[in-house]
Parts: structure tokens; C-alpha cells; sequence
């Protein structure tokens, strides 16, 4: 049977072999689940040559689902405890102290009585407009996004765990590199995707996208676990020596559930898919051997990555921290029911872990060839579609979610390059020549094909602070006015002209982004010499890793004012109570309550000039003044003390000549 033959079953890449492989129906899919909500399920697995095999379960989710417009998680805001040992509670710097979580009530919630609104926004809107109950003309896509999973390999031996222990100033806000939570990344995403399955049965998805991070580092087996619990597999989520596999509940082997095979899924390349722990390019500085520290014995020794280069304030010259070690960065023991950190510190010998294959590192090609090698479809999910001839390891492309549906989706990879030559923090918004002329092409044809348009990309703009290391890349540092002495290149494209091109769009609707682990929506209001249909809006999904571990809904109207309306909703995974994912849920709570991560921010704008060199301010939309960002806003829930979570109606006005067209295409009368 040729390809052509099969548009239903998707061919899988199998080593150098194409294979022919059946895509599960609807109906299979039910036959084998325990109902909308929550599945179990069960298979065998060799084990030996003897042939015995070992029945696996999966973990069900609760059976209700719901949405946070329904109700949201509530949890106690204590006291910001800063002092080590202090007696009333954990300082930052105390986060691994798991066992003393319950003392003092960290991790416990409830949930509100009522839900978050889902605001209307006008935004952008011409002067005066409200629409407080729009009258639907067309559904043009339903689809959800998810993001910053970060898959971890709790026991690789080239992790940054101790220096969250260590550094009190720089080190104990950053969860990022340990926190509790990355004992149970593969069971928080088996939730997620039985909530996605849940809320498919009630109101069918389009489509998804992940909007990166599916790895914390980058590294073979964190990327097959992430691909393996969409796929449905069986799921060991432990490496090396396996420890605790037969005891530990975060070590055991599970069944995932899979999603639902009716749904397609695209994906998006962020800076932890292809930066050693989001930060480092793993061969830019061969000397440090970072790639042989993956698959080492050797627990890494480093120096303290987070503190500021003393010539250049504004980079954290991280090849540096390698060269000059002064401490072992740690491992967490899996065979202990709280994974407690070992191998940690200043040691007078070096510690040793059980080496393992599949921690390697994958080159950006290879984390994209994993993609082709799995049983859900579209085979690529989306690097199928790539221009090949744009060259190796390009990441972007554009699709059409549904026939008959002028709308375009741009997944654009704005992540640093390998090879930009700087040593600082590889965190950054960047595009390269090819991919900045691509986007504006991108953006170009679905102008002139009369297609709305949503670009997904990893990175969001215009709202992290210069020197944040999340903000767009400047070779320029502001706190030296100096150039980045190590850069070999610069971005393509200023922000000031990014945000140009971008409002000169009238048909983009909406920039998607994970990257910061907030959930934000920010208005780029139409600039003075342009009209409504000049801007456009930003929505950010928070982290499925950490607080509030939520993933996004949208939903695409055409209404009857010939307005577009985006209607955008946080939901919880439904973890029941009892399982890995609830106490995941639990871990990530504790680790907001201790650590007290601001998520309800909006930093002040300026520009900044130092010894005559202007440098780019985070928003070039809005006056320099130092004010914030009026656009950026939160809500709150009655009762419910600290809520990271945003919904909203965000209503777009089209250009005269897109409404005609689509006054054509979506008569009023029908």
C-alpha cells in the first residue's frame, strides 16, 4: 500500500525503515478507556529472557473536569520566611527539607467556591466598543496549547541542583533548577493529557500545541518520555540504576494513557530542547566536555553559573562557572520516597552515579527526528513541514488547521543559536537571518491569502525587563554599556522593528508563548499611524512543571459584528486524590508558598543608555517612563489568596477589506 493509499495511518520512521503503521480510531480508543474522565490502563511488559511478564496500571484522573471559569485551586499565603532554620517555616534555600512540608502546612489547598471570569478585553478595539454577549457568526478553531513540561532525568549527574541551595542571593528563587516537582514530570503530563481527553469528549479539539521545553536538558530519554506519554507507552520513568522502580511511586513503572488519537498535535522548539538545561550550548566550548558529561558516571563539578561576570555586570558567564569548578552539583536518590538530594556540594572525593546511554544529548536535528518516531499523528508534528531547503535543524513552519478556515498558524522558532558565541545565559528571544526572513514571508502570504493568522513561538516579546536573561537578545549589556565580548553574532531583527512588522499585519491575531511559566496576556495596541485592526495580543501559558501547572484552551470565533473574539481559558489538570500527579500538585504548591515566585507581575518600561549606547527597552510600544504595563492585568477570585491563573475575551477588529471577504465567505444570514 502506498502513501497515498493510506492518508489515514501515518508512516512512522522506524530507523532507516518507513513503516506502514495503523492509526488508532475513536473506537479503539474508548474500548480500551474507563470512561471520559479517567482511564486505566493495562499491558504486559518481557521481563528476562524467561518470558515472565509484570502487569503495569496506569493513574487515573478525578472524574471531574472542569475548566477554571468552574473554580480554581486555593491555597494559604504565608509569611515569606528568608533566615535558614528560622523555626516558623522553610526559607528558599530549605526547599529540599520534603519531609518537614507537612509541619507546617505547605502543599495543602481546597478549592473556590466560584470561578475565574473570563474578562472581555477591548484593548485594541476602536474607541468605545463593548460586546458583552457576541453573537457567534462561525467557530473557527478550538484548540488547547501546553508548554514548559520540562521532562526530567532526576538522577543525570550534570545537573545545577546544589546551587539552588547554595547561592541564598541568586540561587533560592531559582525553582527552575530544583525543586520537588521534577520527581513527577511524566505523571503531571499523563494528567494533563487525560484532562485534554476529557474536555475533547465534551467539545472536540481542532488541534494542540506545545510550546516547548518538552526536556529540562536536552537530553534522549527525557525527550522519548515526553513522546512516549502522548503516544500512550508504557513509561519508566527512572534511569541509570533504576533505584527504588519496584518501591518508589514516582520511580514505578505506569501505563500512560495517551491522547486521544482524533487529535492532532504540533510542536514548538524552546531553549531547554536544545541548551544543556536551557542555558548552554553543548558544544560551543568543546574544552568543557559538556557533551561527555551526560552519559558520564561523574557527578558534574561546577562553579556557581548565577553570578554576574565582574567585567560585564550583565552576563553570567556560564563557560567560566565550568572551567573554575569549586563544588559537585548533585543528584536526587531515587530510592528514597522524597528523592533526596546526594552527591551535593564541596566533597573531598568525586561522587559517581550508574552511567546510562540514554541520558545523551541530542543535536537540534535529532531532537527533531524523534518526532517522526511516534504513533500519533500528524507524523512530524510539524517538522514534516518544514522547507528542507532553508537548512539542517530549521524549526519553523505554518499550517492550516482546518479546510474551508482562513486561518494560519506560524510556528516560529525564536530561540538563541548554538552558535551566537555568547557565554551568558542562552534564555534569550532570537532570530537568525533565515528565520526572520522567513517569518515576514510567513506573515507576508497570509496577508495576501486573506488568512488570519496565530504565530506560536516558545519566547514571548516586549515583557521581560532587559538583563532578565528571558528578554530579547541584546548584544549590548546595560549595566556596562559594553559589548557582549564574547558574541560572534547579533539578532536579525531589534524589537523595535519586530513590533513594526508585526502591526503592520492586520490579520495577525495573536502571538502564543510559554518560556516564562506565566499566565499573561498583554495588548499591542495599534500604533498612531495605523488603525484598529493594527494590533494585536499576546497570551502566555503558564508551566505544566510548576505552580500553577496549568495548560490553555482557546477558542476562535468570527462574530456577527464581523470581530474576531479569542476566548482563552487556564484549566487544572484533574489529578485524583492519591497519585503521583496530586502530589506533584502538592510539591509545586509548597514550592510557590515557600518560595513566593512573583507571577502577578508587570515590570516597568524605560530605556536604558549608559556612556552614550542606547540599549532596547522591553517594550518599544509604550513611553519610557518606568511605568508598567496597563494592559497586563490579573483577577481575582473571592476568597482565594494568590491566583497565578488569567481568562479572557480578547476581541480583535479586522481590516474593511478582510471583513468583506469574510462577509462573502460567512454570510450573515446562514
Amino acid at each position: 500500500m502506498s502513501q497515498a493509499d493510506s492518508k489515514n495511518e501515518p508512516v512512522i520512521l522506524n530507523g532507516n525503515d518507513l513503516q506502514i503503521v495503523h492509526k488508532p480510531t475513536r473506537r479503539d480508543f474508548i474500548k480500551y478507556s474507563a470512561g471520559a474522565a479517567g482511564f486505566l490502563y493495562l499491558s504486559t511488559l518481557n521481563t528476562g529472557c524467561g518470558g515472565s511478564s509484570t502487569q503495569i496500571s496506569g493513574y487515573a484522573i478525578d472524574s471531574k473536569v472542569v475548566k477554571t471559569t468552574d473554580r480554581v485551586l486555593s491555597f494559604s499565603w504565608p509569611n515569606k520566611i528568608l533566615v535558614p532554620n528560622s523555626g516558623s517555616g522553610l526559607c528558599p534555600t530549605e526547599l529540599s527539607l520534603v519531609s518537614q512540608y507537612s509541619k507546617y502546612g505547605y502543599g495543602n489547598y481546597t478549592y473556590s467556591s466560584e470561578g475565574l471570569e473570563a474578562v472581555h478585553r477591548y484593548d485594541i478595539m476602536p474607541s468605545g466598543y463593548t460586546n458583552l454577549s457576541p453573537d457567534r457568526l462561525k467557530k473557527f478553531a478550538n484548540f488547547f496549547t501546553i508548554t514548559d513540561i520540562h521532562i526530567t532525568d532526576k538522577e543525570a549527574p550534570n545537573q545545577l541542583i546544589y546551587i539552588q541551595q547554595e547561592d541564598t542571593s541568586n540561587g533560592g528563587p531559582e525553582t527552575s533548577i530544583y525543586s520537588p516537582v521534577m520527581l513527577y514530570t511524566t505523571h503531571v503530563l499523563d494528567a494533563a493529557i487525560q484532562t485534554i481527553n476529557a474536555l475533547h469528549e465534551k467539545v472536540s479539539f481542532d488541534f494542540g500545541i506545545s510550546l516547548g521545553d518538552t526536556c529540562n536538558s536536552t537530553q534522549y530519554n527525557e525527550l522519548r518520555w515526553y513522546l512516549d506519554v502522548i503516544d500512550g507507552k508504557v513509561i519508566t520513568p527512572s534511569s541509570g540504576d533504576h533505584l527504588g522502580a519496584s518501591t518508589i511511586d514516582y520511580q514505578k513503572p505506569f501505563k500512560a494513557a495517551g491522547l486521544n488519537p482524533d487529535i492532532a498535535w504540533y510542536q514548538t522548539l524552546g531553549n531547554h530542547d536544545h541548551f544543556c538545561i536551557g542555558s548552554i550550548p553543548v558544544d560551543a566550548d568543546p574544552s568543557l566536555k559538556i557533551r561527555e558529561a551526560y552519559i558520564s558516571s561523574n557527578v558534574w563539578c561546577i562553579g556557581d553559573m548565577l553570578v554576574p561576570n565582574s567585567t560585564f555586570p550583565c552576563i553570567y558567564d556560564t563557560s567560566k562557572s565550568l572551567a573554575t569548578p569549586s563544588f559537585y552539583a548533585g543528584v536526587l536518590n531515587g530510592a528514597t520516597a522524597t528523592g533526596d538530594i546526594i552527591d551535593a556540594g564541596v566533597l573531598s572525593t568525586q561522587p559517581v552515579v550508574a552511567a546510562d546511554a540514554n541520558r545523551r544529548s541530542l543535536l537540534r536535528t535529532e531532537w527533531i527526528e524523534e518526532f517522526f518516531k511516534t504513533s500519533t499523528f500528524p507524523v512530524g508534528h510539524g517538522f514534516h513541514l518544514v522547507d528542507k531547503s532553508l537548512g539542517s535543524g530549521f524549526a519553523c513552519y505554518s499550517f492550516v488547521p482546518k479546510a474551508g478556515i482562513p486561518l494560519k498558524v506560524i510556528v516560529l522558532d525564536d530561540t538563541q543559536s548554538e552558535y551566537d558565541g555568547s557565554h551568558d545565559i542562552h534564555g534569550h528571544g532570537f532570530l537568525d537571518e533565515t528565520r526572520w526572513n522567513w517569518l515576514q514571508a510567513e506573515l507576508a502570504s497570509g496577508q495576501a491569502n486573506n488568512q488570519l493568522m496565530i504565530i506560536a513561538a516558545h519566547v514571548p516579546i516586549a515583557v521581560s525587563p532587559i538583563g532578565s536573561e528571558v528578554e530579547w537578545w541584546e548584544t549590548v549589556s546595560p549595566k556596562s554599556g559594553t559589548k557582549d565580548p564574547y558574541a560572534t553574532m547579533t539578532n536579525a531583527v531589534n524589537l523595535t522593528d519586530l513590533v513594526a512588522v508585526l502591526q503592520n499585519t492586520p490579520n495577525l491575531l495573536v502571538w502564543l508563548a510559554g518560556h516564562r511559566h506565566f499566565n499573561t496576556v498583554k495588548a499591542f495596541t495599534p500604533p498612531a499611524s495605523g488603525g484598529p485592526e493594527n494590533g494585536f495580543w499576546q497570551v502566555e501559558t503558564s508551566s505544566l512543571r510548576d505552580d500553577p501547572q496549568q495548560f490553555r484552551t482557546f477558542e476562535i470565533y468570527l462574530n456577527s459584528d464581523y470581530t474576531v473574539s479569542i476566548v482563552t481559558v487556564n484549566v487544572d489538570p484533574a489529578v485524583a486524590e492519591g497519585t503521583p500527579a496530586e502530589t506533584s500538585r502538592k510539591y509545586a504548591i509548597a514550592t510557590q508558598q515557600i518560595a513566593q515566585t512573583n507571577l502577578l507581575v508587570s515590570a516597568p518600561n524605560s530605556l536604558t543608555s549608559t556612556q552614550g549606547i542606547p540599549v532596547d527597552t522591553m517594550d518599544p510600544t509604550r513611553a519610557q517612563d518606568g511605568t508598567t504595563d496597563l494592559t497586563i492585568q490579573f483577577t481575582e477570585v473571592s476568597g482565594v489568596p494568590y491566583c497565578p491563573s488569567y481568562n479572557a475575551e480578547l476581541f480583535k477588529q479586522l481590516s474593511p477589506a478582510m471583513i468583506n471577504i469574510l462577509k462573502q465567505k460567512f454570510p450573515a444570514s446562514t
